[in-house]
């Protein structure tokens, strides 16, 4: 930040970041002349080129490893836009939220993290909320979109985990960020060129704030803010923020109003995600743990 961000508090950083993450279903929403493969090309191009003009003194080296989590990275942003465009944005954003229970569940054979009991009750819990969301009056497409979201959260969890693994102790996360957004412009780029002529100034207008600033700005914000003094279990809280209010901002903008099994089912994984935050942090009594629910544009 500069010298003029040096009087802003780190956790309002942080604000700022999780509120620019909570608009990604609005402004996915609203490129409507766009489908997920355009709306994926020009949201990742520009995230991936103004992170990398903000931190490019950092360096661009990356291994083997580092490309391969910049693949999941990639992954993982392309099954959001895609749930976005197929299904309700509370069910693609409450859905990716369950990363947690693929963390919980994998971390032993990953990173070697060990599974406690209390973590069960976790995984039962948003597994039942994960249910609601596949009932009701449901069209194929809502079946699809909730699957790519479900989807969404298993690449997420790896990611957050391999970010966790030893080999990436002297890795930049930043250097994912940069790779996957552009390998991800690479992979559709054919879809990309041919939207020109067809999108109109809205559809532009709204994947160029998703690229800049809903994941480019944020991100850099979200960094700076942790690292200048933000409390990892505080950060955690905050990033609660951006599955609460994803849908209220496509309702009001949109006009898109979420099923109440949707509804119920978010309250149910957001709530035990929640308090399995709390006691983790609680437990282990540290602070130097990086924040599972608010890594995920990392």
């Amino acid at each position: 930040m500069s010298s003029n961000s040096s009087s802003i508090s780190p956790v309002w950083l942080v604000v700022f970041a999780v509120l620019l993450w909570s608009t990604g279903g609005m402004f996915i929403k609203l490129a409507t002349e766009l489908d997920a493969y355009q709306v994926t090309f020009f949201r990742s191009l520009l995230a991936g080129l103004t992170v990398l003009l903000i931190t490019r003194r950092d360096g661009l080296r990356i291994d083997l490893f580092g490309l391969m989590c910049s693949g999941i990275y990639a992954t993982l942003l392309f099954l959001f836009v895609w749930a976005t465009k197929h299904t309700t944005a509370a069910n693609a954003i409450f859905l990716q939220y369950t990363a947690p229970v693929y963390i919980l569940i994998l971390a032993p054979f990953v990173i070697g993290e060990r599974f406690h009991w209390r973590d069960l009750a976790t995984v039962v819990l948003c597994i039942a909320g994960m249910s609601l969301f596949f009932v009701g009056d449901l069209s194929v497409g809502d079946y699809q979109g909730n699957v790519a979201a479900l989807g969404s959260g298993i690449f997420l969890g790896l990611y957050i985990m391999l970010l966790k693994h030893p080999r990436a102790a002297g890795m930049n996360p930043v250097i994912t960020v940069i790779y996957g957004n552009l390998l991800l412009a690479l992979l559709t780029l054919p879809s990309g060129l041919a939207a020109f002529g067809k999108a109109g100034a809205t559809d532009y207008a709204a994947v160029a704030f998703l690229g800049v600033f809903q994941i480019g700005i944020s991100y850099i914000l979200f960094i700076r803010g942790v690292r200048g003094g933000t409390r990892p279990l505080d950060a955690s809280i905050i990033g609660f923020i951006e599955p609460l209010l994803n849908p209220v901002w496509v309702f009001i903008f949109v006009g898109e109003r979420p099923s109440q099994w949707a509804i119920l089912g978010g309250a149910i994984i957001i709530a035990t995600v929640a308090a399995h935050t709390l006691m983790q942090y609680g437990s282990r009594a540290s602070e130097t743990e990086v924040p599972i629910s608010t890594s995920k544009k990392l």
